[in-house]
């Protein structure tokens, strides 16, 4: 039976809602020590992210309010990445999982292994699937475009790499050191990469625009 592997963020539920409730429970934190409420704090957090990128925006907002220090950073991005998340699989990712329930199924995911593991966790998927591969367990030279946890699936079910199927958002680097090997790949049109132009070597062999596309038929015709 061909194996269903799926990336995790923007693949299986909207990214930005995992953020929404980390900055949530940034600004929970926050909130007795700057004296503001924290649905405002939040609004604000979420503003700035919008503005600015994610990349300093707790230094901005502690600027904005008059208390940044490097300590109080660090403590927002410990908020931020333990807090337990409130979020939920795209529909049509509850909808594929359940259809396909019982095949072979596995995510692979990079980033903090302690985040995805409670991402994880809370969408419920460590029973849907056979395993969770958190690239960063094995090292962060072991993240995609690394193919080595995906040639793990293949010892683990004993198949060749040309009966696996990948379906993932990032078309940087989700496919192209797989693809190399043989493994099917299916690019899922949403998320920061949805309109990305990629080339040949870069590019999954199908694009979807729903996994509500995934079918058994599908896949069938994909493995020929």
């Amino acid at each position: 039976m061909p194996v269903l592997v799926f990336d995790l963020d923007d693949t299986l539920y909207p990214e930005l809602s995992y953020v929404h409730s980390g900055f949530r429970a940034v600004a929970a934190f926050l909130s007795p020590l700057l004296g503001v409420p924290a649905e405002t704090l939040a609004a604000g957090i979420i503003a700035e992210e919008a503005a600015q990128g994610r990349g300093q925006v707790f230094d901005n907002v502690l600027r904005q309010h008059g208390h940044w220090s490097k300590a109080l950073v660090a403590a927002c991005l410990r908020a931020y990445r333990q807090h337990l998340p409130t979020f939920s699989l795209y529909s049509d990712a509850e909808r594929c999982l359940t259809r396909f329930a019982d095949w072979p199924l596995y995510l692979v995911t990079d980033g903090h292994k302690e985040v995805q593991a409670r991402k994880v966790a809370a969408l419920g998927l460590a029973g849907r699937v056979r395993h969770a591969y958190l690239t960063n367990r094995y090292g962060r030279h072991r993240a995609k475009p690394d193919p080595h946890v995906f040639q793990l699936i293949c010892r683990r079910e004993k198949v060749e790499p040309n009966q696996v199927i990948y379906v993932g958002d990032n078309v940087r680097k989700d496919f192209v050191g797989i693809k190399p090997l043989g493994f099917r790949t299916v690019r899922i049109l949403r998320g920061n990469y949805a309109h990305y132009e990629a080339d040949a070597a870069h590019e999954a062999d199908r694009r979807i625009h729903s996994l509500d596309e995934l079918t058994a038929e599908f896949v069938a015709d994909l493995l020929r």
